[in-house]
């Protein structure tokens, strides 16, 4: 983007759940009858947005019982430890929780990308405008989280509303995970599956590009797992919802490839 995104009203895409967030970056507010869950934790700079739709349903940070990470990337992290000293129990692959532990900026250390950013923006400057967004709503500086619950394998995870399965997709990250609300048919893809990428331009379900990835052939191979999942809508880290099965999602994914 070459312009500064600005916070975008929640919108509901399913029943109970709302996506916030802004142009760029995307995390979602699952109400459960049990409790809300987060599915990841935007940027610093999202805290007014959450604080304000929560308010307007009579709710407040401590009523958020749990936060699922898709991954480390401080992008999908910001409000972690807040939402942590409200309350919430965050959840995270145990592979990433080393990011978060360290703090945003030990990313590029724990998850080095294949490639270089610069590549990306000498074929596209606008593109630039997404690091400087992260930045400005704080992405880089906030604090870090320990004390995180973890896992290692797909399961359910029986103390979260819901009791939604995470899914590992490692490649993005290490332990990118995505997690499946299989009564509802939601499938939150995190940046294993999105349907924007910032660097690029592309519009449609798609790999993230390798200045953001950290292992190409495992994102890759990990676009395998999604055929065996049915869920009716994707809910991703960046872009719009896809409305499809999780398969036909992957077929576009691997049509274009990695990037």
């Amino acid at each position: 983007m070459s312009r500064s995104a600005s916070d975008a009203p929640a919108s509901q895409f399913a029943p109970g759940v709302d996506r916030l967030g802004d142009d760029v970056v995307n995390f979602y507010l699952v109400n459960h009858p049990d409790g809300l869950v987060l599915v990841d934790a935007g940027l610093p700079g999202h805290l007014p947005q959450l604080r304000g739709h929560l308010a307007r349903s009579g709710c407040s940070l401590g009523d958020i019982r749990a936060v699922l990470l898709t991954h480390g990337h401080p992008d999908h992290t910001g409000l972690a430890r807040t939402l942590q000293q409200a309350g919430a129990e965050i959840w995270v692959h145990r592979q990433d929780a080393p990011i978060l532990s360290d703090g945003p900026r030990s990313a590029m250390r724990h998850a080095k990308p294949e490639r270089s950013m610069l590549p990306y923006l000498l074929r596209r400057p606008a593109a630039i405008g997404t690091p400087l967004h992260l930045a400005r709503k704080g992405a880089f500086t906030a604090p870090a989280v320990t004390g995180v619950r973890t896992f290692d394998t797909d399961q359910h995870l029986e103390r979260v509303p819901g009791r939604p399965q995470a899914i590992v997709l490692p490649g993005h990250t290490p332990g990118s995970t995505a997690y499946l609300f299989a009564d509802r048919g939601l499938l939150f893809t995190g940046d294993a599956v999105v349907t924007h990428d910032g660097l690029t331009g592309h519009t449609g379900p798609v790999l993230v590009c390798r200045a953001f990835t950290h292992d190409g052939a495992a994102a890759l191979a990990a676009l395998d797992r999604l055929d065996k999942l049915a869920a009716t809508v994707l809910l991703p880290g960046h872009g719009q919802p896809f409305t499809g099965s999780p398969s036909a999602a992957a077929r576009q994914a691997r049509h274009i490839g990695l990037r």
